[in-house]
């Protein structure tokens, strides 16, 4: 990919990009092995690696956090500098057109809403982020992260003039982050369009994407991670699934079939209820299943190790500290039989592996998620011996 960012040295932060893509790919599945090798030793030697699943190499980021900077009159959508200094970046090849085409008229509306850009150095200012999500329809979210509700009456008022400049917005939010603080946003959300979810066409299941739960940023490998497990799943026929850290229900929705009991376990209220939302959608189109599929707002570890029953199967999707010991414990010693194991983070990939000696891993895949970094997504599939 040619980045003309990269090259002029304005941002380092696709830092592979001079390493050829194929390269990249081999290099990550060579670590991902060595890691778990290294880990688990000689159990590493059963394992059957699909070949890696490749992403495009750009305009393949359907979700943009960009910071805001500038001024009002003149502001910049991408990073910052080490001055803390707005660089903007809005031609960025990562981002599909119509996701790129959204940050022109998302500039213009700092301008005309008078939205000041955060000044992080001096610490004043309102706006923050924008953080835009593309669905596969067109659609777009968009939410605005501000350090407060000052500028919300603003915002409302030149609403109108938004959705007639950016025709494809389908949600806008007010995300509100009072702290001076190195995060991407606040707890309180304010949802200023009729429409408060964002529909993600993700083969036959439609997952409800609400302004604060977790999705990939890479649409066409997120697809192809979730046909994987669901294929894995259908090989085990397993008569119960947990989903556990199952965020908007996208591995628990596509494992849904006839005599299956599907459970999705999630911490997040908002994004159980955009689970359930799907659930529902997919049982008034007659899915089998789908009627009996269950979304609980729990944390995954104290829910599984308060359960008298055991299931067949549990996938586990863990942010990147992994599921740790005391999950993997309860998995070790809870006799369940198949375990898929979806992971953004190798290192704690391969320690949680090695917690579980009983759970041996037979299958793995490297999905290209996140190309011209040493980031990648990784899933494996356990049995127990």
């Amino acid at each position: 990919m040619q980045c003309a960012y990269y090259d002029s040295d304005t941002c380092r932060s696709c830092t592979l990009i001079p390493v050829p893509h194929a390269t990249q790919v081999e290099r990550k599945q060579a670590g991902l092995e060595g890691l778990i090798r290294d880990a688990i030793g000689g159990r590493a030697d059963g394992i059957d690696w699909q070949p890696a699943l490749l992403s495009a190499e750009q305009g393949f980021r359907t979700k943009a956090k960009m910071v805001v900077g500038g001024t009002m009159d003149e502001p910049t959508i991408g990073i910052l500098d080490a001055r803390g200094r707005g660089v903007d970046l809005r031609d960025c090849p990562l981002y599909p057109e119509p996701l790129a085409a959204s940050f022109p008229v998302l500039a213009r509306f700092v301008h005309v809403a008078r939205l000041e850009p955060y000044d992080v150095p001096a610490r004043r200012g309102e706006l923050k982020h924008v953080i835009v999500t593309l669905a596969p329809n067109g659609e777009l979210m968009a939410r605005l992260v501000m350090r407060s509700t000052e500028a919300l009456a603003r915002i409302r008022k030149h609403l109108p003039w938004l959705l007639e400049e950016l025709p494809g917005l389908a949600v806008l939010t007010v995300n509100v982050l009072p702290e001076h603080k190195a995060v991407l946003e606040g707890e309180r959300e304010i949802v200023l369009t009729e429409r408060g979810s964002l529909a993600m066409e993700m083969g036959d299941v439609v997952l409800h994407l609400r302004p604060q739960s977790f999705f990939q940023t890479n649409t066409a490998i997120a697809r192809g991670l979730y046909a994987q497990v669901a294929g894995w799943v259908d090989d085990a026929a397993p008569a119960t699934v947990w989903d556990l850290y199952c965020g908007v229900g996208g591995f628990a929705l596509h494992c849904i079939a006839p005599g299956r009991a599907v459970v999705g376990v999630e911490s997040s209220e908002q994004a159980v209820e955009s689970a359930r939302t799907s659930a529902e959608e997919l049982a008034r189109e007659g899915r089998p299943g789908a009627d009996e599929a269950l979304f609980v707002a729990a944390d995954a570890t104290m829910w599984a190790s308060e359960q008298e029953l055991v299931p067949d199967l549990v996938i586990v999707n863990p942010p990147r500290r992994g599921i740790g010991a005391e999950l993997a414990g309860w998995l070790e010693a809870s006799g369940v039989r198949t375990v898929v194991y979806s992971s953004c983070n190798a290192v704690t990939l391969a320690r949680d592996l090695a917690a579980m000696p009983s759970l041996a891993p037979v299958r793995g895949r490297l999905l290209d998620m996140f190309p011209h970094t040493a980031h990648y997504e990784a899933v494996v599939l356990l049995e127990r011996r």
